[in-house]
């Protein structure tokens, strides 16, 4: 089937299977040539095209052509998707105990100068104080790199709960880490 991009799309929104078809033909090598060059492996490459061309079937309707060609738009979702997955593969599934628990022996461990070990003793003992759905939150944050979107679905919270443990973990770590130093 041919026809314009703009044909084509509207003919997958509308659920015409020659139009799905001619248009995944027409773009998934430009699609998935982009997941791959992002995420650098071949199966996630193609989770991610699938999942991009499902996105611009369910999105079709929010194609607006005086902001751009339909392939802008499309490779646009493929980098976002892309991404997103990229986000979720490095992002380590660990309990936030099992971290703490790792953190505190590599301190308990670790002695490269008195200086450093004190350092990490002051931020070690800010941090316990810190209640514990807020450590978690800090923890999940600082050290797995998770969004508070993530960390509000891994816990079970609201997006503005887990931003406000975030920042309040973090200013009350800098309020102790301050007095500790005096200012």
């Amino acid at each position: 089937m041919e026809g314009s991009d703009e044909a084509l799309l509207a003919g997958l929104a509308a659920g015409d299977p020659e139009a799905a078809t001619a248009f995944v033909r027409r773009f998934q090598r430009r699609v998935y040539g982009l997941a791959v060059t992002i995420l650098r492996d071949q199966a996630a490459a193609e989770d991610a095209a699938q999942e991009t061309f499902v996105r611009a079937w369910r999105h079709a309707e929010t194609y607006d052509p005086r902001r751009g060609r339909v392939l802008t738009w499309l490779l646009t979702i493929a980098r976002n998707v892309a991404i997103d997955t990229a986000r979720l593969r490095r992002a380590e599934p660990l309990d936030p105990d099992e971290i703490t628990a790792r953190i505190h022996s590599h301190l308990d461990g670790s002695t490269n100068g008195a200086a450093d070990v004190g350092e990490r003793e002051r931020l070690r003992d800010a941090m316990r104080s810190l209640p514990v759905e807020q450590r978690r939150a800090l923890y999940l944050a600082a050290y797995l790199g998770r969004t508070a979107q993530e960390i509000g679905a891994s816990e079970g919270i609201p997006l503005g709960t887990a931003k406000t443990r975030i920042r309040a973990a973090m200013l009350r770590l800098r309020g102790q880490l301050e007095l500790a130093d005096g200012r």
